[in-house]
């Protein structure tokens, strides 16, 4: 034998000796389902061992050896290894001494039992090595044994026991790896599904704040347009400099729709873009009546100095209303709900509560993504946003919008937004 063969030896031995002698314990996990169920495969291991232990030999002292041997089955829950080499070394005296021939039997079904615990939690690599020194420990003992005192249809139905605990394990293996594969695809699909949803919400966030852009930019547009006029016999630089600034501002106001047109494209087929003016919170009291008329009870509050806010605050504070208030007419039927505005020196104070329900909620497709939207919204500002159940089995949403401390209102120079 040259030295590649011997090398190729001793790794094969030092593989199998890994195999067979692991450092740590090999725990058997809970079964998947209703808690109350997920021990249940432990506790049948566990009795099946008391009975066979209690159906070993009559006299006691050997009674006591049958059932520290059916007593690795629970041992094997832990240590399956460890367990299945103090079975193979026992089997031996089971086989050859007879006052424990009445146990003999339920050793070797222990063994089979212990190799099926083994191969659901080792590689198939190690359930063919373990399988394969059980089958020669068994021709060994009925050599030994001799075929008078030993039937050849009690090796067969050993063989079978391997069998069938080699083929369940690897059932059940099988079934816990495609369950396994199943849950990391419907997580990877979840988190893919986030992921689009946020696109799409941000998508839908820009195409609305087009508009509030668009009209900043037209103003800025007319008002250096129109800033020469307004001075006698302005300087050249300057003329030269407004002109810059409005040729810089419509082109950027041209790159604005050509963006839009690529967002609504799929709204818009015909590549057209429907432009409108953007609600604020003006029409809070509008976005009431249709909710009071879609039969929700609510109210409405305002707290600090009501002003008017940048256009993306107030675009933000009120969407997120109007879906807060559209997640209560699905999913809390005949509850009530106040709105509450309070307004502050730096932020825009959002709280929309909801009581518990009161009829049956109907199903609703479209619905699952609100809260990520409002979510999407508050971060674009640099807010927060809170929800969560009440304890009185409604449900709040709160929202912080930050508000620049420079902030003016609106202009009122062009009230007609540019789409």
């Amino acid at each position: 034998m040259d030295r590649a063969e011997q090398g190729g030896v001793r790794g094969a031995l030092i593989t199998m000796g890994a195999d067979l002698f692991p450092p740590g314990p090999q725990p058997m996990p809970p079964m998947g389902g209703p808690r109350a169920l997920r021990w249940l495969p432990h506790l049948a291991i566990t009795a099946v061992a008391v009975f066979a232990g209690v159906s070993a030999t009559e006299d006691m002292a050997y009674r006591l050896l049958g059932i520290a041997h059916a007593a690795l089955l629970v041992v094997a829950l832990r240590r399956p290894l460890p367990a299945w080499w103090l079975s193979l070394v026992t089997l031996p005296l089971f086989s050859l001494h007879p006052p424990l021939a009445p146990y003999l039997g339920w050793a070797w079904a222990v063994h089979a039992g212990l190799l099926f615990l083994l191969a659901l939690r080792n590689p198939p690599r190690v359930m063919a090595e373990t399988v394969t020194a059980s089958t020669v420990s068994l021709l060994a003992v009925e050599v030994a044994v001799g075929s008078g005192t030993w039937p050849r249809r009690f090796t067969v139905l050993v063989l079978l026991m391997f069998a069938l605990a080699v083929a369940a394990a690897t059932g059940v293996r099988r079934t816990r790896e495609v369950h396994a594969r199943l849950a990391r695809q419907e997580a990877d699909l979840a988190r893919e599904r986030a992921r689009r949803t946020v696109l799409e919400e941000r998508a839908r966030i820009a195409r609305e704040l087009h508009d509030v852009v668009a009209h900043h930019m037209s103003v800025i547009s007319i008002q250096a347009d129109a800033a020469p006029y307004r001075v006698a016999d302005p300087p050249g630089e300057l003329v030269a400099a407004l002109a810059d600034i409005r040729t810089g501002a419509q082109q950027g106001l041209t790159e604005l729709r050509r963006l839009l047109g690529v967002l609504r494209s799929e709204e818009h087929p015909d590549g057209t873009a429907f432009g409108a003016p953007q609600p604020t919170l003006e029409r809070l009291d509008d976005l009431l009546a249709g909710v009071r008329a879609a039969g929700l009870d609510v109210t409405a509050a305002r707290t600090g100095a009501s002003r008017p806010l940048p256009d993306g605050v107030e675009l933000s504070a009120y969407r997120i209303v109007q879906e807060a208030l559209s997640n209560t007419l699905r999913h809390a039927p005949g509850a009530t709900a106040r709105v509450e505005l309070a307004y502050t020196g730096s932020a825009l104070r959002l709280r929309v509560l909801n009581g518990p329900g009161h009829g049956p909620v109907r199903p609703s497709p479209g619905a699952g993504h609100g809260v990520l939207g409002m979510r999407e919204r508050a971060a674009m500002l640099g807010g927060r946003l809170a929800t969560g159940p009440t304890p009185d089995g409604g449900y709040e949403v709160t929202a912080l919008l930050p508000v620049p401390p420079t902030a003016g209102p609106r202009a009122d120079t062009d009230k007609e937004q540019t789409a």
